[in-house]
C-alpha cells in the first residue's frame, strides 16, 4: 500500500468514525428531549383547578393536528391507536387552534383513549397552560373531547 493511500483511508475511517459518532449522540440528545417534554414527570404541573379524569371510561377525542399522525401518538400515548376521520362544524382551522366560524369545518380524527392516555396528551398538550380540553359534539352527533388553545 502506498503510504499516501493509507494516510488517506486512515483519515477517511477517523472521519465515519466522528461522523457516526455524532449522528449518535444527536439522537441520543433527541431521545432525551422527547422523554423530558413528553412522558417524565419534570418540567409539567397540571393547574391545580384541573378537574380530574375519569378513570372508570375510556375518552373520545377529536384531534385535527400533530396528534392527527399515528407517531406522534406512539410517541406521547405508547400506541398509535385507531383513528376515524371526523368532522368538527363551526369552526375552522387557525394554525395550531380552532375557532368558531359559521359554514366552515374541520377534518380531524376521532380516536378512543383510556384515561392514562389522556393524561399524558394533556402534558403533551400542556393542558392549562397551552390548552383547555373541552367537551364538543361533532357532525355525526359523537361528543368528544377537542384541545383549544387558551386566549390570553
Amino acid at each position: 500500500m502506498i503510504p499516501d493511500e493509507h494516510t488517506h483511508r486512515s483519515r477517511l475511517k477517523t472521519f465515519l468514525l466522528l461522523t457516526t459518532g455524532a449522528v449518535i449522540m444527536a439522537a441520543g440528545v433527541l431521545m432525551l428531549y422527547l422523554w423530558f417534554a413528553m412522558l417524565s414527570p419534570y418540567g409539567y404541573e397540571p393547574p391545580e383547578t384541573l378537574l380530574p379524569i375519569d378513570t372508570a371510561r375510556d375518552h373520545e377525542l377529536f384531534v385535527f393536528g400533530t396528534l392527527r399522525s399515528p407517531v406522534v401518538r406512539w410517541i406521547v400515548m405508547g400506541r398509535g391507536g385507531e383513528e376515524q376521520v371526523a368532522i368538527l362544524e363551526g369552526y375552522e382551522k387557525e394554525g395550531l387552534d380552532i375557532t368558531p366560524r359559521a359554514g366552515s369545518e374541520v377534518e380531524g380524527d376521532l380516536i378512543t383513549v383510556t384515561a392514562e392516555e389522556l393524561a399524558r396528551l394533556d402534558r403533551y398538550e400542556r393542558l392549562g397552560i397551552r390548552y383547555e380540553r373541552v367537551k364538543m359534539a361533532l357532525a355525526d352527533g359523537t361528543s368528544a373531547w377537542v384541545y383549544r388553545r387558551l386566549t390570553r
